[in-house]
């Protein structure tokens, strides 16, 4: 309880109260002033809360849970967590590798140590660079499987760290093995955490979000660092207790990052998103929650995925978009060229080709973002029902013009975002013009 003062006053009887709080919905009362002939000030008896919440403020953004999404505190608590782990064993790695540049040695040269560090970052900025212009452009679409690769490309590095002082005579290449390793995740788990903090922001504040996720893995930066001194410290001398502890910490380290992904619920449509909801749509007539795609789709990388799918998440692995035309074979060339594979809406901006099971999305030089979105969803109709029509092609075309339009609002009443088709840059596209005769394809 605060003092009380009290100043005389003629005014009739007036309360006022003085609240706190960055958003409407998380104000606390801080003081009570009351005016009649005397004045009064009542300050609220919970400090503590006021402080914790000030506190708080460094941390979450602003307006906080209401101005980001329900899925931000699962994946931050577990994005920390692995962020922790990664320091601590950091600070075992980087013992490990000073020890091999000959820290501590007389033997030991300035410019030796200068030249093997300059080799290590060097390949690791080629390695982004290099990285940065074959998957640049796919990291968008596929946000959770690159959250998790960097993670593993950050543990291979630190462990190649760890493994240099046992191969002296390759020391260089394996030092710059780990640094190219890194480099990956550097460039994948940045690009990622931006499109992140734009799904995470619900009030057009993703540049708080980006700020106060600075203060959280600065904070756990200096707590892992601070935990790996201690750890360093303990297991100098005993390579057992240290290879223990590396590994331990990584198993750990992509637990976490498993279950941070698997907090996350985007309502973004990329290839498996989009060939799940249509299948379950083409099934029921009805379309999935964000929630329950999420537990559906898949966030390992291809080649650590089991041969347990279903077929309805398959679907997106038999489409092709954006096929350079050229590339197709003879029999799918004239097929396009005879009109067989081009679509029969008047203003579509796309072709489909099929063979063995497969569907290419030719697009058009002046298609948007919209017609992208419609010829993958066509091609994905076109795959499910090869499986079952050998009338696929019409029986596809009658399912566009039937149901496509009810698809897409239904989508966007489930909270889905339509706009745009999340997917690799489309290079590569062709212009036609139909005739009774045929087809020129530009």
């Amino acid at each position: 309880m605060g003092g009380e003062e009290e100043e005389h006053s003629d005014c009739a009887s007036v309360t006022l109260e003085e609240w706190n709080g960055s958003s409407s919905t998380k104000l606390f009362k801080t003081a009570t002033i009351t005016a009649s002939s005397s004045l009064s000030i009542q300050r609220s008896a919970n400090r503590i809360n006021h402080v914790w919440r000030r506190v708080l403020q460094a941390f979450v953004p602003e307006g906080f849970p209401d101005s980001v999404t329900p899925d931000y505190v699962g994946f931050q608590l577990w994005d920390t967590l692995q962020g922790l782990s990664t320091y601590i064993k950091m600070m075992l790695s980087t013992q490990a590798l000073l020890s091999a540049i000959g820290v501590g040695e007389k033997s030991a040269t300035v410019i030796g140590a200068t030249f093997q560090w300059f080799l290590r970052d060097f390949t690791g900025m080629l390695g982004g660079i290099l990285f940065t212009f074959y998957q640049g452009s796919n990291l968008d679409s596929n946000a959770k499987m690159w959250r998790l690769v960097a993670d593993l490309m950050n543990d291979i590095g630190m462990l190649m760290d760890l493994l240099s002082p046992l191969f002296p005579s390759a020391f260089i290449i394996v030092v710059c093995l780990g640094s190219l390793s890194r480099s990956f995740t550097g460039v994948a788990s940045g690009a990622t955490r931006a499109a992140l903090t734009q799904h995470f922001a619900l009030q057009e504040n993703a540049a708080d979000i980006s700020a106060k996720e600075g203060s959280q893995e600065t904070m756990a930066t200096m707590m892992g660092m601070s935990l790996g001194m201690l750890l360093a410290r303990f297991t100098s001398g005993n390579p057992l207790a240290i290879w223990f502890s590396f590994l331990s910490l990584t198993v750990f380290h992509m637990y976490a990052n498993y279950r941070a992904v698997r907090c996350l619920v985007l309502n973004s449509l990329n290839f498996e998103r989009s060939s799940i909801l249509l299948a379950h749509f083409m099934q029921t007539g009805q379309v999935l929650s964000p929630q329950q795609v999420s537990s559906m789709e898949g966030v390992l990388p291809v080649w650590a995925t089991s041969l347990k799918s279903t077929n309805s998440n398959a679907l997106h692995k038999r489409v092709r978009l954006g096929v350079r035309v050229s590339s197709l074979s003879r029999p799918d060339m004239m097929q396009l060229l005879n009109g067989v594979g081009a679509s029969s809406h008047k203003n579509a901006k796309y072709l489909l080709a099929h063979r063995k099971g497969n569907v290419s999305v030719i697009l058009h030089k002046d298609s948007a973002a919209g017609d992208v979105l419609k010829s993958y969803i066509h091609a994905i109709v076109m795959a499910n029902l090869m499986e079952k029509s050998t009338a696929f092609y019409l029986e596809g075309e009658a399912w566009m013009e039937k149901h496509y339009d009810e698809f897409l609002n239904k989508l966007r009443s489930g909270g889905w975002k339509t706009e745009r088709l999340l997917c690799p840059s489309i290079t590569w596209r062709a212009n036609w013009i139909s005739h009774t005769s045929g087809a020129k394809i530009d």
